[in-house]
């Protein structure tokens, strides 16, 4: 396959225009990338019908198919209209996943998008659904698009969860804010830098509740030195002043209210694989992503 990076675009099985692609187009233009467009569809009528009557569910199965090529063609069509180049495909797989491995193994893919899929509660802790599976164990950044207002983002926010002077801490929230900043002057949009700094998560996972009023200086100064830190950071990309928020309280309540507050676009995160319980029950990205009034782009880690 080319060696050009490209996006690439997971479309919804049913043959319905959502607000992926009309992002999926803004952005490919704004990066000047190539867009590729894919499909994945399965039915479980046809596979057990196959069981019984092979040769007429093969026919049925590929008259589909080829319905939804035309219809994911006519997409495709529209937003070479704009200017972009756009492939397209329609595949049949069980297991969405599994069958996206295939364009991050053969792909030069510099973002994967997809529209957000909420799920009930008591399916995320029995489940994992797709947006969690992509969140926490795929190597490429992943789009997650929520709503319609802006298809090109004009507000963009990043988020910076852990601040220590180790070296991975340092560089992994450096790609974060990188990929914001390029993000935003791609899309002539405006980028806040914001952290939440949870003094009393960070006291009571370390201290226990009940040393709270011996230990009050000290987490001040933690809270002090952790803003050196950001500030650092935001010097190192640019970040002015005004577009600097570092602010106390519970991460997932702040974010979503600055989001919300800012009419922010975009949120850029970064999000890491989690084991255990935490792996069933979700991480910050994750809970975000359940919460966040715009979309979410998340960074990996390198290895």
């Amino acid at each position: 396959m080319s060696q050009t990076q490209r996006l690439l675009l997971l479309a919804p099985d049913a043959m319905i225009r959502t607000p992926a692609f009309d992002r999926a187009t803004e952005l490919a233009l704004a990066l000047d990338l190539p867009l590729h467009i894919v499909a994945i569809d399965y039915l479980d009528l046809l596979s057990v019908a196959g069981l019984f009557a092979p040769e007429q569910v093969k026919q049925a199965r590929e008259g589909y198919l080829e319905t939804h090529r035309h219809w994911l063609w006519q997409q495709a069509e529209l937003a070479r209209r704009h200017g972009a180049e756009v492939t397209c495909e329609v595949v049949w797989g069980k297991d969405p996943y599994q069958a996206l491995q295939h364009y991050i193994k053969e792909m030069p893919l510099a973002l994967i998008i997809k529209d957000a899929q909420p799920e009930p509660a008591m399916k995320r802790i029995f489940f994992t659904p797709l947006d969690w599976r992509l969140l926490r164990d795929c190597p490429v950044p992943v789009h997650l698009v929520t709503d319609a207002r802006h298809p090109r983002p004009r507000r963009i926010l990043a988020i910076v969860d852990v601040l220590r002077s180790e070296d991975q801490d340092l560089v992994f929230n450096d790609r974060i804010v990188d990929a914001a900043v390029k993000l935003a002057e791609q899309c002539n949009a405006q980028v806040e830098l914001l952290h939440a700094f949870d003094w009393t998560a960070v006291y009571a996972s370390d201290m226990g509740i009940g040393a709270l009023p011996l230990a009050t200086g000290l987490y001040e100064a933690l809270g002090e030195a952790q803003h050196e830190v950001f500030e650092s950071l935001a010097e190192r990309h640019g970040v002015e002043p005004r577009q600097r928020h570092f602010i106390e309280g519970t991460p997932l309540n702040s974010i979503c209210t600055f989001a919300a507050d800012h009419q922010i676009d975009v949120i850029v995160m970064g999000t890491t694989e989690h084991r255990g319980l935490d792996r069933r029950l979700g991480t910050t990205a994750e809970l975000i992503l359940q919460r966040a009034p715009c979309s979410v782009l998340a960074i990996k880690p390198q290895e």
